[in-house]
């Protein structure tokens, strides 16, 4: 019943509140009720996972509301000053109008540093939760058919995201975002033929230039970040229509989701983590500082920062610089720098790897169908074992981009450190790929003893005849499907069936390569075979092992 149909104790229809009035005009309208109550009520599976994706939505949010403030002080001016603030140790200092500005809003403005503070965490946090979050997108299949597009949303918006903390670091021009900058520099001018064109147009002349700061400021708060509102806003579109994956359990399948109402669970969840979140980053940024331009000075092309490191999204790249070997190729006047070209060309390139994945592993399977259902990541141990190597690359390649801190903390030499990381990006990730997939069949083979005999107990019973044997309980109702739910992919045969003529067609080039990677994910010996209806019954009945103790 509407707020015009209700009657009044005296029979006489009663007069609707004011919001109600507005609410009423407001539906008339927009027919805000009508897509409140076929949506509001949607129904969203559950995990505690699915907070990483949370987490970034929420410090994105932070960012913007924290960048606004800040854009309300901060001037992107390279015009020299010197500096005559509150901050003794700079007094007399000459510096750019966006260092001082800097120094003024940390020193000066009520609640700047602790702002900035909040802002620089809220970007490591950021980035770090979406590399976590699309690791469990990875190793869980939830980017599969029909949400490969939602995944490139997600890895358009990492790589933006580093972009956008590059260019966000930069602009306070202090003597470690300035080496930054000149590591940027040195690496663009790597690029044959059109590299220094491009460094030129970029500084506004020589480096450092003039026109720096003041090109990347609307590149870091009105380009970047509207791309990447826009790109956030299409994915959780997307997230919204074809929902959370699920994982296997009582009454879940590709058709049916088990979870909670979108309103008002998620909604209150959501409200309350928002604040748990923003709370955290309040607290770090108030304890832990980060960033103290103050303590750096400002830029100046002559000097450099002992350690000077970028934020840990950024190290790898960096640490392939470090570790490449100094080779020069000299031809037709022009020097190609391969130390510094090979490396800056293989960071996107190993980003890349991540973007094409998911049309890769849909190409070698053939699979059309839409998946809503989650992996467990021990049933698809070769996704999971290059997940854990890229990560094993990516991890090795961060120890390079510190390799002065490295050999500085734990003592020990830097030219050793060096060549541990070259001979490490290529020898292990193949032993992370090894060991992982070797750990992902043993819990495979444990999850298949623990379907056919239950959970072990730690109970031990006596048998008559003497045998000392473990009582193993049954499995909860949950347990089952949960352990036994995934399919199990089989490689196609390379050889076509002989047509009536008894003639077989060749093979296409690139059906052979589909047929091989399909046999490395899925031939022999990459999965452990589900137990079968037959073998539970025998085991069941007292003719295996499953008669130990009647623990079924």
């Amino acid at each position: 019943m509407s707020s015009q149909e209700r009657i009044r104790s005296n029979g006489r229809p009663a007069e609707p509140a004011k919001g109600e009035r507005i609410a009423d005009w407001a539906d008339g309208r927009l027919g805000v009720y009508a897509l409140a109550k076929s949506q509001m009520r949607k129904v969203f599976p559950d995990h505690p996972s699915f907070m990483l994706g949370e987490i970034c939505l929420y410090s994105f949010i932070i960012l913007i509301l924290t960048g606004t403030w800040l854009t309300l002080f901060f001037e992107p001016s390279s015009v020299e000053v010197v500096y005559e603030g509150s901050y003794e140790p700079l007094k007399g200092v000459l510096m750019t109008r966006a260092f001082e500005s800097t120094v003024e809003i940390s020193m000066d403005v009520r609640g700047g540093l602790l702002i900035r503070q909040i802002h620089h965490w809220a970007a490591l946090v950021f980035v770090a939760a979406m590399l976590v979050h699309m690791m469990r997108v990875f190793f869980t299949g939830a980017f599969r058919k029909p949400r490969e597009i939602n995944w490139l949303f997600g890895w358009t918006l990492l790589m933006l995201g580093l972009i956008t903390g590059l260019t966000g670091y930069s602009l306070p021009d202090d003597l470690l975002s300035g080496t930054g900058l000149r590591f940027a520099q040195g690496a663009i001018l790597s690029i044959p033929i059109v590299g220094t064109y491009l460094a030129m147009f970029l500084f506004g002349g020589e480096f450092p230039g003039t026109d720096i700061i003041a090109r990347l400021y609307p590149i870091h708060i009105l380009l970047l970040p509207g791309i990447m509102l826009g790109l956030v806003v299409a994915h959780l579109i997307l997230v919204f229509y074809h929902k959370h994956t699920q994982f296997a359990g009582p009454g879940r399948s590709e058709k049916k989701v088990v979870g909670a109402p979108f309103f008002p669970i998620y909604v209150a969840k959501a409200g309350g983590f928002f604040f748990l979140v923003f709370g955290v980053l309040a607290f770090m940024g108030a304890v832990a500082t980060i960033n103290p331009v103050w303590l750096f000075g400002p830029y100046r092309a002559d000097l450099v920062t002992t350690g000077a490191q970028p934020d840990w999204y950024l190290g790898f790249s960096e640490g392939l610089i470090r570790v490449m070997p100094g080779w020069e190729i000299n031809a037709f006047g022009h020097t190609l720098v391969l130390g510094v070209f090979i490396p800056f060309m293989l960071f996107p390139v190993y980003m890349t790897l991540i973007a094409v994945y998911p049309f890769i592993e849909a190409w070698v399977t053939g699979d059309k169908r839409e998946h809503h259902v989650a992996d467990r990541p021990r049933n698809v141990p070769t996704r999971t074992a290059l997940g854990v190597a890229w990560l094993a690359g990516y991890g090795v390649l961060l120890i390079g981009g510190g390799n002065d801190i490295v050999a500085l903390k734990l003592n020990l030499s830097i030219n050793a450190i060096t060549w541990f990381v070259r001979i490490g990006f290529f020898v292990v990730p193949v032993l992370a790929f090894w060991i992982t997939r070797r750990i992902c069949l043993g819990l495979q083979h444990r999850d298949r003893d623990k379907v056919l005999h239950g959970r072990e107990s730690g109970t031990i019973k006596r048998l008559p005849h003497g045998e000392f044997v473990e009582i193993h309980e049954p499995l909860t109702e949950g347990q089952g499907p949960r352990l036994t739910a995934h399919e199990q992919r089989r490689a196609p045969d390379p050889a076509p069936a002989p047509d009536t003529n008894g003639v077989r067609r060749p093979v296409p080039r690139g059906e052979r390569m589909r047929v091989r990677l399909s046999k490395a994910m899925y031939g022999p010996g990459t999965q452990v075979e589900k137990p079968t209806a037959e073998e539970y019954r025998e085991v069941t009945s007292g003719h295996g092992h499953g008669g130990d103790g009647g623990g079924h």
